[in-house]
């Protein structure tokens, strides 16, 4: 099986590529922007039939959500078109797809963790362009399985853990938002997640993945700091009002996994025993 992966230099492409070599039945084909435009159409269907390419994980996007309000043509293109024409050019090999999406497409009204049935409302361009790439994915794929995910982190790239761990390291205080509730996501998890998916055998439809639990970003902080030995620093909660960003959040994003779980056989650990993990690695690194 020839499985292409995209946006392989991002936080869940780096932890695919490492798991691949618990993977050696599979050819991969990692890619980033140099090796391949996905916004660019007649590249992306030239590189899916030249490859012979039987399934595609999609990890590329648009994440900046802020910066996502001023740049909403190129949060268009990587987040709603790029996935058509990922979809489009795969299904004409009869492959799969394996589309990666958000918590950001519910706008945060709920009290109890969201299922994948629940009503989309996203109150972002973040959120609406990356509902535009599930909907285009399951339009012109019929083998297409939407993954959605939340507060993404890990050792590589730039994450809300390393950077609470350098503020930390920095600053005597900090000021977190506390009314904003969901969980944290370990990319390692996810990545396990997704090959269990596709060595069982893709099943299309929309699925929820996240870490077990729910908590705070004030609370997250504090297990960051408790967990990297940080003590100097006084973490204290704030009111989203007291942070206004140009993008709003869900202020409950707390998804529910059972779909994914019980149809892949998945134990999804706690999100403070990944954060744990985590931090160890970076500790090593």
């Amino acid at each position: 099986m020839n499985i292409l992966v995209t946006g392989c230099r991002g936080q869940l492409g780096n932890e695919l590529m490492l798991m691949e070599a618990q993977h050696p039945e599979y050819n991969y084909f990692n890619t980033d922007v140099d090796e391949l435009d996905i916004t660019d159409k007649a590249a992306v269907g030239r590189f899916v039939a030249d490859n012979a390419i039987d399934g595609i994980v999609n990890c590329a996007a648009y994440t900046a959500v802020d910066k996502a309000e001023d740049n909403r043509q190129l949060c268009a293109l990587l987040n709603t078109a790029a996935p058509a024409y990922l979809a489009e050019a795969i299904e004409r090999r009869g492959g799969w797809l394996v589309q990666i999406s958000t918590d950001y497409v519910f706008d945060g009204t709920n009290h109890v963790p969201y299922v994948e049935t629940d009503p989309v409302s996203p109150a972002s361009t973040y959120g609406r362009t990356k509902l535009g790439g599930e909907q285009e994915a399951r339009r012109l794929c019929s083998h297409t399985m939407i993954i959605r995910t939340a507060w993404l982190y890990s050792t590589f790239g730039n994450n809300f853990v390393k950077t609470m761990i350098r503020l930390g390291k920095e600053r005597p205080a900090l000021g977190v938002v506390f009314d904003q509730i969901g969980t944290p996501t370990y990319a390692r998890d996810l990545a396990a997640a997704i090959f269990a998916a596709i060595t069982q055998g893709i099943r299309p439809g929309v699925y929820h993945y996240s870490n077990e639990g729910v908590t705070s970003w004030y609370d997250f902080t504090k297990a960051i700091h408790r967990l990297a030995g940080i003590t100097d620093c006084r973490v204290s909660p704030i009111h989203t009002a007291e942070y206004p960003t140009p993008a709003a959040r869900p202020h409950y994003s707390v998804l529910d996994k059972t779909k994914i779980r019980q149809t892949y056989g998945l134990e999804i650990p706690h999100w403070e025993d990944s954060l744990r993990e985590c931090i160890e690695r970076l500790e090593k690194a």
